[in-house]
């Protein structure tokens, strides 16, 4: 709405500080983002081409106001009128964007190792979990994710299980969970960015 669009834009100019655009640094004043393990994927996020829309591979260096808006229409909660269709555009869209975190090297594909190491800074919080610990959940999740695209055969490790998720089969493995309701902000106030789930 357009209520929403001059929210964001107030957001967007206190954390340019009134400048046309923003950079990553400028994400360290968000006292929300600072102890979230996965801090450093998340700005990356905003400053993936991907995301942003764009034909081209890559990051940006900086992000204008529609690109903040871009990005940030990926939050967006579910409106009640989408038809299927809509619904399923607008799932895919979300998908898209946590696949895009996934996938660091750009490739279309999430390995083993990318997977690897986002459980690992999901988990880096913990300190009675152990490195080796979060490798053995990192690969557990994978050969989940192998047999649920029928990728797997019972002899291979998790090192031979293929060799990465698609987004075809990443949408295989979030079938059934409710990324709509869950990928969204919630808007407090201008004070603090946002608050993801």
């Amino acid at each position: 709405t357009s209520e929403q669009i001059e929210h964001l834009h107030r957001r967007f100019k206190q954390l340019s500080q009134d400048q046309l655009t923003i950079r990553k640094e400028n994400f360290d004043s968000i006292p929300d983002l600072e102890f979230n393990p996965i801090r450093a994927k998340i700005v990356h996020a905003f400053f993936d081409k991907r995301n942003l829309r764009q034909e081209s591979d890559g990051l940006a260096d900086e992000i204008n106001f529609e690109d903040f808006l871009t990005i940030m229409s990926y939050f967006r909660p579910i409106e009640m009128n989408m038809d299927e269709e809509q619904l399923d555009r607008f799932r895919k869209e979300k998908l898209k964007f946590l696949f895009h975190m996934y996938d660091s090297d750009h490739d279309g594909k999430i390995t083993l190792q990318e997977y690897r190491n986002v459980v690992e800074e999901l988990l880096s919080g913990n300190p009675h979990l152990e490195k080796e610990s979060a490798r053995s959940i990192a690969d557990g999740a994978m050969m989940e994710a192998a047999s649920i695209c029928c990728f797997l055969s019972p002899r291979q490790g998790p090192d031979q299980v293929y060799e990465g998720i698609t987004f075809e089969d990443f949408l295989k493995m979030w079938q059934g969970i409710d990324i709509e309701t869950k990928m969204h902000v919630r808007f407090l106030n201008v004070d603090t960015i946002a608050h993801c789930y």
